[in-house]
């Protein structure tokens, strides 16, 4: 690579060594400072976050039904590299993985006993709130994010033969100057968001793990245990890397959703499934019902509202934002030769409908038994209640193991795609990165991982977080002005050169 290929890579590697000297030096410095910044953002820009997110749910919704939405991702003879189960299945490992795990149980339930959206606490009506703002956190406007990114990484890399880089992406709007400084700065902002974004994904995961052996075999649960597996996993998912795209990952992907389906699939037969499917159909009509005053709910005359909105919607808007570039990059990469209305129909609805089945299951007959006098879920730490939940059913010893399984699956497959995304954008763009890179990358992101968990526990891996999705989200407005001049540019020029072929008869 030249000098200007290496700034990116180079300057980027600095800032997290950086991040990890002053949070292995003095771990409360960095826990105290990233939480004063994270509560300045969240107080000031709570309503950024939830305007910016609705109208990239808007753009897509417009290019699905668009005539632009018929532009193929690529050339017009390019055929998809995978099938469309195999595409699905790693969009949606990619893109909520880890996370649909930690949260599956945990968030209804906390939503409906702990501390309610519409202070409807364990009330009938508590357990359809909870629902339908989880399905909220979950749904489209999270899906949106990732499209937009997605969207203009693949038309920019496949339709108009750019490189797969952030900064590409501007060139219809910025022009030249995305060759030069700023380019590189604007793609060492998605490195920093990316790496953050993984790293939150990975101490999740690293929680979770440890959270099962706990609830199991009362291994404790502290950072040494998840120094330990974090370390397993790494060397795990360096060998999945060093396979490549078409193996490894795939492979990888595939499993999960095997893995996730038997879950699901035993859960849902085992719990009350009347009631299950009885809820997923209301609390899917509340969801489309109330979306609108979901998408721009505030709170700014109600302190514990806004409180909630703040830990919740803000929280996951950040953490979506802060993951687009990995999950966006890797969509992208996964989807040539797809049109755009194909596209935005498969990253957008089917994965939301999915998560909502998933959620029902497991939050469902959650807040069933505990509605019912049944147990005390809720009394339990985040990433024990999936346990917790388990323990109800019969062979529950297996269901656990399979269920740490699927999240140390979901885990080397996350880590795995996160190294080879950073390779891409480190290295201006290659579509095949060096194993050299991806090594080094993969050890970064478990030191950061390790670092954040160190300092300040999820708390750390959050704030972290939250203050990287920020500037990014500036970035993407500027993607999605530049992806619209873009694809309404092409579709004025087909015009045009229709009417003259017409005129010409």
């Amino acid at each position: 690579m030249k000098f200007r290929d290496h700034l990116v890579f180079n300057v980027s590697v600095i800032i997290i060594l950086l991040i990890v000297l002053v949070g292995a030096i003095a771990p409360a410095t960095l826990k105290e400072g990233t939480a004063s910044v994270q509560s300045f953002i969240t107080d000031s820009f709570g309503w950024y976050y939830l305007i910016v997110v609705t109208f990239f749910v808007i753009i897509c919704l417009y290019l699905l039904i668009s005539p632009v939405g018929k532009i193929k991702l690529g050339k017009p003879d390019d055929k998809p590299e995978f099938s469309r189960l195999a595409w699905l299945a790693m969009l949606f490992s990619a893109g909520m993985g880890i996370g649909l795990v930690f949260y599956g149980t945990a968030e209804p339930l906390s939503h409906y006993a702990i501390s309610s959206p519409t202070n409807e606490i364990g009330t009938d009506q508590g357990i359809k709130d909870a629902m339908r703002y989880t399905y909220f956190h979950w749904g489209i406007h999270a899906w949106a994010v990732y499209g937009i990114v997605a969207l203009s990484l693949a038309y920019t890399t496949f339709r108009k033969g750019g490189k797969t880089l952030i900064s590409s992406t501007l060139k219809p709007l910025l022009g030249n100057s995305m060759e030069g400084r700023a380019g590189r700065i604007i793609d060492i902002i998605a490195v920093f968001a990316t790496v953050t974004g993984i790293a939150t994904t990975l101490g999740f995961g690293a929680v979770q793990i440890n959270g099962g052996l706990s609830f199991l075999y009362d291994i404790p649960s502290t950072f040494l245990t998840q120094f330990i597996i974090i370390v397993i996993v790494t060397v795990l998912f360096l060998l999945s890397a060093l396979t490549g795209l078409g193996k490894g990952i795939k492979i990888l992907s595939n499993t999960n959703m095997i893995l996730a389906f038997v879950l699901f699939l035993i859960v849902f037969i085992m719990g009350n499934t009347v009631f299950i499917l009885n809820l997923f159909t209301d609390t899917i009509g509340s969801y489309l019902q109330n979306l609108v005053r979901m998408s721009f709910r505030i709170a700014p005359l109600n302190g514990e509202n806004r409180q909630w909105i703040d830990a919740w919607t803000i929280f996951y808007w950040a953490w979506w934002i802060a993951w687009s570039p990995f999950v966006g990059i890797f969509i992208a990469r996964i989807s040539k030769g797809r049109t755009i209305r194909e596209f935005i129909t498969f990253v957008l609805f089917i994965p939301s409908v999915i998560g909502f089945l998933w959620f029902s299951v497991f939050g469902g007959n959650a807040m069933y038994l505990e509605h019912k006098g049944l147990g005390t879920i809720s009394t339990f730490a985040t990433e024990e209640t999936l346990f917790a939940l388990l323990e109800h059913y019969p062979l529950s010893a297996l269901l656990s193991l399979l269920a740490i399984l699927l999240v140390a699956v979901f885990f080397i497959t996350s880590a795995d795609s996160g190294t080879f995304v950073l390779g891409m954008l480190s290295a201006n763009g290659v579509q095949n990165p060096s194993n050299r890179i991806k090594v080094i990358w993969g050890v970064l992101l478990t030191t950061i991982s390790l670092v954040l968990l160190y300092s300040g526990g999820l708390d750390g891996l959050q704030n972290m977080m939250i203050i990287a999705a920020l500037p990014f989200s500036l970035i993407m407005i500027l993607m999605t002005v530049s992806l619209l001049k873009e694809v309404h540019q092409e579709k004025a020029e087909y015009e045009s050169k229709w009417k003259k072929k017409k005129s010409s008869k």
